[in-house]
């Protein structure tokens, strides 16, 4: 099991209820609160919105884990925004990195783009992040070899909104952990099941539900324990 639990929060503000600016402001406050409770990565992933919504919804995040960091005199956070798909966003508006989808382009493409755009304006990050979805652990070997910084891999468990979509299972989670990136464990993990992740070889834990439907505070108190 790894020393410290790494934790990844999914974005997914259509769970809010209300009208849309309701859900956005929602949001953004879940997104304050994960940073404040030390949540180590945000990856914002409102896939049905514009580039300019999106756009104008990350600088917003920025701006809300940017508040939480100065807000914190002693041992401020070090929550890392990354931005679903969509390097050129997340180079425009200063986020962390970018995640990106088992079939998008691969972290070495990214890492062209990024030093590409280095030469025109300076980066706000001393290393922009790039993780992948993985789905077997073939996929989780090409993304050690492409140089991602880490693998989320999903489904390992059944999911209630996605029964047709079969579950991995630990033991193949416990293969896909024999790559040489770390990976995170995502697909109906609950506080009950996380620990069973952990021993299979993740470095953490990836969720949507677990976090925007809980206190995020006692859900990080509750993996950290583990």
């Amino acid at each position: 099991m790894p020393d410290r639990c790494l934790l990844y929060y999914i974005t997914d503000r259509t769970q809010f209820p209300g009208e849309e600016t309701a859900r956005r402001q929602a949001l953004l406050a879940k997104i304050a609160e994960a940073a404040r409770a030390g949540v180590d990565y945000i990856q914002l992933r409102e896939k049905d919105l514009s580039t300019k919504e999106l756009e104008s919804l990350a600088r917003e995040a920025v701006c809300a884990i940017g508040e939480v960091k100065l807000a914190t005199d002693h041992r401020p956070p070090t929550t890392a925004l990354l931005i679903n798909s969509r390097t050129d966003i997340a180079l425009a508006v200063g986020a962390d990195g970018v995640h990106l989808r088992s079939d998008d382009v691969s972290p070495t493409e990214v890492r062209d783009v990024v030093r590409r755009a280095a030469d025109h304006w300076p980066l706000t990050t001393d290393h922009f992040l790039t993780t992948v979805s993985c789905h077997s652990p073939a996929d989780v070997i090409r993304a050690a070899t492409d140089g991602a910084d880490f693998a989320v891999f999903a489904p390992v468990f059944e999911k209630k909104d996605r029964p047709d979509t079969s579950p991995a299972g630990l033991e193949t989670l416990r293969q896909a952990c024999q790559a040489n990136v770390p990976v995170l464990a995502l697909g109906g993990v609950t506080l009950e099941n996380a620990a069973a992740c952990l021993e299979a070889g993740a470095a953490g834990i990836a969720a949507i539900r677990l976090f925007q439907k809980n206190r995020i505070e006692e859900v990080v108190r509750a993996l950290r324990r583990i």
